[in-house]
């Protein structure tokens, strides 16, 4: 920017732009160099993830664009920051993904921490209205689960724009370790939802004894050979979810629970009272879930035999809470790479 000579303005107002014009050089060059931003005194600070572009061989971002969702807390972005960063480093075409984030709390904010880590990212910020689960949530095995953002992906469909036909939903415990773009092309079969299935669990234990004995609630899984899905992992038809109304379908579960308690762990399973056994089965590799732990202690596990893609931190035990504690389970090494968060010590240091 050019400032005119004194003889056409006043010494007053070139002083004021001088300094104006000092603050947005050292301001732009302040961004340039990374130096990080804290977006809001109540979220955590993160280090400026590297840009990812495109290769050559991705084409035009239109032949292909990925959509993925995902939940926005407070509690869990620094999860939701080393799940971002996963999934970009390891796409062959990480500009032709789209990010779409429900929050129940501040998009100002939020907006902020997400373009300041990432300032390339392609995203959109959703807010979830918490009235939509109002009266409908029931008691858990625990707390965390009781959250009523736990519940957005429910109402998923009904938030992200109409004209997005397929998203892959995740979880905010998760890394991605494998091309992303391998999940999204999953062929569903025409079915609403795919993701991994777990047959050899045992399914009657997400659903109690009094939902086995109703002799009406028994034949719920009549014709259908159903098994335990995750639903922190998911790819899911969202055209076809609209037109078969699952919103309205996983509410009515919701409201039977609220007269007659069917089940203990929160959103779970009203999703398996819909869908299971009629999903698209998906690769184990595609969710190594419960390293979290059970959902009480949280205790450590270890990798389930197989190949990996994605690495799921289900259950009460969080990556970076036991790495904060000093006292981190072998497995949470494999997260901490992907980490952004800043701690104090590390902006004092730098």
């Amino acid at each position: 920017m050019a400032l005119r000579s004194s003889s056409s303005l006043p010494p007053r107002l070139i002083g004021l732009l001088s300094i104006l014009l000092l603050y947005l050089t050292t301001t732009s060059l302040a961004i340039r160099v990374g130096v990080v931003i804290k977006p809001s005194p109540n979220l955590p600070v993160f280090r400026e993830a590297p840009a990812f572009r495109n290769g050559d061989e991705c084409g035009s971002e239109d032949q292909k664009h990925i959509h993925v969702a995902m939940t926005l807390d407070a509690n869990y972005i620094r999860g939701t920051m080393a799940a971002v960063l996963s999934i970009l480093q390891h796409s062959t075409c990480p500009e032709n993904l789209s990010f779409y984030f429900l929050s129940a709390h501040s998009e100002a904010d939020l907006f902020s921490a997400i373009k300041s880590t990432f300032p390339y990212l392609n995203f959109k910020i959703y807010r979830f209205d918490s009235n939509l689960v109002h009266g409908k949530i029931s008691k858990s095995i625990r707390q965390a689960l009781d959250q009523p953002l736990n519940y957005a992906r429910i109402y998923l469909a009904d938030i992200i724009p109409p004209n997005v036909g397929r998203v892959i939903y995740l979880d905010s415990d998760i890394v991605v370790v494998d091309d992303i773009a391998k999940l999204w092309d999953v062929d569903m079969e025409d079915k609403v939802v795919a993701a991994p299935e777990y047959c050899h669990a045992n399914f009657t234990q997400y659903f109690t004894d009094d939902f086995w004995s109703d002799p009406e609630f028994s034949k719920t899984f009549h014709g259908r050979n159903p098994c335990y899905f995750n639903t922190g992992v998911m790819v899911m038809d969202v055209d076809k979810w609209r037109k078969g109304e699952y919103t309205q379908k996983v509410e009515e579960w919701m409201a039977v629970q609220k007269n007659k308690r069917i089940y203990h762990l929160g959103s779970l399973p009203p999703f398996l009272l819909v869908l299971a056994g009629n999903i698209k089965a998906v690769d184990h590799r595609w969710n190594q879930h419960g390293l979290g732990g059970d959902n009480f202690k949280g205790k450590c596990r270890n990798l389930h035999p197989g190949p990996i893609s994605l690495l799921h931190w289900s259950g009460k035990g969080k990556p970076w809470l036991r790495l904060d504690s000093r006292k981190p389970c072998n497995i949470d090494h494999l997260w901490k790479p992907y980490d952004l968060y800043r701690s104090s010590k590390q902006s004092l240091e730098e």
